[in-house]
């Protein structure tokens, strides 16, 4: 996100001459927190925006980026909405945030989960499996993506031996029993709508008394996550991803710490201190400045699997977009903005609904439901040479496409055991 304003801002033809200003807040995946936070954005109703060549510290907020989950989303959306301050979430997917008179300002940059429902159950009549089991997440993305899901199976002529839910602060015996359903069912492929911590905790559940060869088919939420390649009993895991995206300069931009960028971000110093086991400040093991970034190997410095991070990015511009016709004029060759043009979120709403671009190459627009166009790369869990799993694109689904014409696969699926004959059916 920073990295997204910090290019605006440096930009040319994107808003010359204005800076966009911005907080960051942490939810720590809690809807108290988030709520509490979206009330003190209300709290910052000033309509003053410039104070000489700084943004105002209480300047009224015109869009917000978030959340990244459904449950928050929706919270802070009922918060905010009534003022008509936009909510661009980057992975808030359940589509019951499409109903705009429930959620009249809140858009998204990852496509609804309903497209998603659909494109999995077309994926499992393509390969003739017709009884299956499904599993999700007891909360608003499991519970209704889900419902979307067993809905369009139905449509498709298939059935569902059960449906079990669960969340990750049940308890111990609720894990057990849906594990114990899944080892004792007779459907061998699995349909998992859940998110990554509950899925984390159902396959920790399964590897210590493992059921009979699964065929997993995964969310987007999971289904890419790297610390779940560990369990190499989901090796043949097929499903659909974001699809993988490349943004320029951003691996540069993370690389270029300086130790003052560190100490002044308590995010940059934990990671900082945690990545090279020192301290800061004070205490034992100090750090030297013999420390590297460039020698590290971790999620934080790997920009080869740009997936939500893309979605982060596309957020960022099209509010920059809306706000930029709000308050710009371009004129043949040139673009002249006035920074002292008040605007209001309402004026960035409505530009939001008509914003139309392509950033590095990734189209950005949203429907009448503030929904983009849906696209997702199908993905299989591949073992490789030296038995690690790997996560390979195997295929894709995009719904702007003809009925029919959705759905294509262009590479040999591995599936469970190693097979390459379609399974389970």
């Amino acid at each position: 996100m920073v990295f997204a304003i910090e290019e605006i801002n440096n930009s040319t033809e994107l808003l010359p001459g204005i800076k966009l200003g911005y907080q960051i807040h942490d939810s720590c995946a809690a809807v108290p927190v988030a709520v509490h936070v979206a009330f003190q954005l209300l709290n910052t109703l000033d309509p003053v925006f410039v104070t000489g060549d700084n943004c105002s510290q209480s300047g009224m907020v015109m869009a917000v980026v978030g959340e990244s989950g459904s449950t928050p989303s929706i919270s802070i959306s009922r918060v905010i909405g009534s003022f008509d301050i936009p909510l661009v979430s980057h992975f808030a997917t359940c589509a019951c945030l499409s109903d705009k008179q429930k959620y009249p300002s809140f858009f998204r940059t990852i496509p609804s989960d309903q497209f998603q429902a659909d494109a999995l159950a077309k994926l499992i009549k393509h390969f003739g499996w017709t009884w299956i089991g499904a599993v999700c997440s007891d909360s608003d993305y499991g519970n209704n993506g889900m419902a979307a899901f067993l809905h369009a199976a139905q449509k498709e002529g298939i059935c569902v031996e059960y449906s079990e839910s669960f969340y990750r602060s049940h308890p111990h015996s609720r894990i057990k029993r849906v594990a114990d359903v899944i080892r004792r069912s007779t459907a061998v492929v699995v349909v998992a709508f859940t998110a990554s911590t509950e899925m984390m905790i159902l396959l920790e559940e399964l590897s210590h008394e493992p059921s009979p060869p699964r065929q997993w088919i995964g969310s987007e939420s999971w289904v890419t996550d790297p610390d779940m390649l560990r369990f190499s009993f989901c090796a043949g895991t097929i499903g659909f991803a974001i699809q993988r995206s490349v943004i320029p300069g951003l691996r540069d931009f993370l690389l270029d710490l300086s130790p003052s960028k560190v100490a002044s971000s308590p995010v940059l110093t934990e990671f900082w201190e945690d990545s090279f086991n020192c301290r800061l400040g004070k205490g034992e093991r100090m750090c030297d400045g013999s420390e590297d970034i460039m020698t590290l190997q971790s999620p934080y410095t790997d920009t080869s699997e740009l997936r939500i991070t893309n979605m982060v990015y596309k957020a960022v511009y099209a509010i920059a977009h809306a706000i930029h016709n709000a308050v710009c004029q371009d004129t043949n060759a040139t673009t002249r903005c006035s920074k002292f043009t008040t605007i209001n979120p309402k004026q960035v709403l409505a530009q939001l609904k008509t914003v139309n671009f392509s950033q590095n190459g990734y189209a950005v627009s949203f429907d009448t439901n503030g929904d983009p166009v849906a696209s997702y790369e199908l993905i299989n869990w591949k073992k490789s040479g030296s038995g690690s799993i790997e996560v390979v694109p195997v295929g894709y689904y995009d719904a702007s496409l003809p009925e029919g014409q959705e759905f294509r696969i262009f590479r040999d699926i591995t599936w469970v055991d190693g097979r390459t004959q379609v399974w389970g059916k």
